[in-house]
């Protein structure tokens, strides 16, 4: 008999919130004021990852070294000024981390979002008074797809096996980060990756958003 699920570990970005596009201009507009030039969609595939990781995708080691945290800082507050607003919740977030609630599973957030960021992502889902525990790159040294923020989560759930933890992400640096944690991840396609990438990643379930996952929930793996 498998192991029953004791907590849920949610990412948030193209999960729980609709803001991929919305972070990938805010990197595109970013990089173009320090003068490099991307592509929205080249930039959308790695949104997902933190700063940390993204970056370098970009931007050469020796600029990095000399600009990297100016960049970052830069994109994070446009972020927060231009388009932070237009951000919303998918259908039935609130909904599904009820029910993981009253199914007497811990709600858990993993996000490679800074923590002030984060703090606002749950005030936008409307979800702060159901969520038990918080990671976020302030908890990392490094951002998905390494496995540090997955850690992190099961430091804040002790006593529990990993085994009786599973994640929910959007994109395969969730589904690989998760694996290297030794967690088992479901994946949602509302963050824009083809199905077959997130199985490629080792995803155990997929479904389209937070509603088709709870209207499914009693037959998913996290029942």
């Amino acid at each position: 008999m498998s192991t029953r699920i004791k907590a849920v570990v949610f990412d948030i970005d193209g999960t729980l919130l609709d803001s991929v596009d919305l972070h990938a201009r805010a990197w595109v507009e970013a990089f173009a004021h320090f003068g490099i030039e991307t592509k929205e969609a080249e930039v959308r595939r790695q949104i997902g990852k933190g700063g940390d990781q993204l970056l370098p995708v970009f931007v050469d080691a020796e600029r990095l070294a000399r600009e990297g945290e100016a960049i970052e800082t830069y994109r994070s507050d446009l972020f927060k000024r231009a388009y932070l607003s237009q951000a919303k919740p998918f259908p039935a977030v609130k909904a599904l981390l009820s029910h993981v609630r009253d199914a007497g599973q811990t709600v858990a957030l993993a996000s490679s979002g800074k923590a002030d960021e984060v703090e606002n992502y749950q005030k936008i889902l409307g979800i702060t008074d159901l969520v038990d525990v918080v990671t976020t790159s302030d908890d990392a040294d490094r951002s998905k797809p390494h496995p540090d923020i997955f850690e992190a989560v099961l430091g804040k759930l002790p006593g529990l096996p990993k085994e009786a933890v599973m994640v929910v992400g959007d994109t395969p640096y969730d589904a690989q980060a998760a694996a290297r944690a030794g967690l088992s991840t479901i994946g949602v396609l509302c963050g824009g990756f083809p199905e077959a990438e997130l199985s490629a990643a080792g995803c155990v379930a997929i479904y389209r958003d937070p509603q088709d996952l709870l209207d499914g929930y009693a037959r998913s793996p996290l029942a």
